[in-house]
């Protein structure tokens, strides 16, 4: 799959995601946005072994969003593989729906319950291990928030995963430099992510986490046999794809009303149309 036809799967799911989010009244939009065309390239060109007519395939890549919250961005990428029934989708934020506001393993493809922050890179190290012991090809993806890096028990886990050699492991940080409070520097400064994982021994590369284009070429360009786990810190901004919300704050957590959604909506379509041209 090339590059135009991951932009226009990422596009697409971005006017999915608008959509329900809207329909449920609730949602990290502007978090779920900005980790999209990562979670896209994850899915439809990175992991290999994913199937969703056997969602526990034994040699299946595995995928934890420890940025739990933003688990809409998840939902639609699901959808758009085939894991989740457009149907079941639109249940998002009903009573009953198995659709929670964090991963559960009801859901089809989602491997562990996330989202209490800090938690998803120690079990992405369990896992990368597990299939060391096994002696297993399958690799392990982690998608961490950027104001997630203020959680000590992540920190334990990349002594670990360094301490283990896990080059089938690797980390993302969705660095879109706000969180629910604000700039992530004024919260929890976090600038030096570089110097502070390579000196936990990581395999550290940066990436422009808004061009697909990057984001294909460095994901092709993971040295698996290094014999170190790898980051990449994913340069994004919050609120990718819809313009009255990038860079801003309140778009954490924030609910569109009809009017932002049709505009949202109909920004998203003008470069869907364009990408099938």
């Amino acid at each position: 799959m090339d590059t135009k036809q991951l932009q226009l799967i990422a596009e697409q799911n971005r006017k999915r995601l608008v959509e329900v989010v809207y329909a449920a009244k609730a949602g990290h939009i502007g978090g779920d946005l900005s980790c999209l065309n990562v979670m896209t390239a994850l899915y439809f060109h990175v992991m290999n072994g994913l199937n969703p007519k056997d969602p526990k395939a034994p040699l299946r890549d595995r995928f934890i969003l420890s940025k739990g919250h933003c688990v809409e961005s998840l939902y639609v990428t699901l959808e758009a593989k085939g894991y989740l029934k457009p149907e079941v989708l639109d249940t998002l934020g009903q009573f009953g729906s198995i659709l929670s506001g964090h991963p559960t393993i009801e859901v089809p493809g989602i491997e562990v319950n996330s989202g209490a922050l800090g938690h998803g890179l120690s079990i992405g190290v369990g896992m990368a291990i597990a299939a060391k012991m096994d002696q297993q090809p399958w690799r392990t993806y982690v998608m961490m928030g950027d104001g997630e890096q203020g959680e000590g028990s992540i920190y334990e886990a990349a002594m670990a995963a360094n301490r283990y050699h896990l080059d089938n492991l690797v980390a993302i940080i969705d660095r879109n430099h706000l969180q629910i409070s604000g700039n992530t520097e004024d919260v929890m400064p976090i600038d030096n992510i570089h110097d502070r994982w390579t000196a936990f021994g990581w395999d550290v590369i940066l990436m422009n986490g808004d061009s697909m284009d990057d984001i294909i070429r460095t994901f092709d360009n993971i040295d698996y046999n290094n014999g170190k786990p790898h980051l990449l810190v994913s340069d994004t901004t919050k609120g990718k794809g819809v313009s009255f919300m990038e860079g801003i704050a309140k778009w954490h957590h924030g609910v569109l009303n009809a009017e932002q959604c049709e505009a949202a909506v109909a920004e998203i379509q003008q470069r869907i149309d364009a990408l099938k041209s």
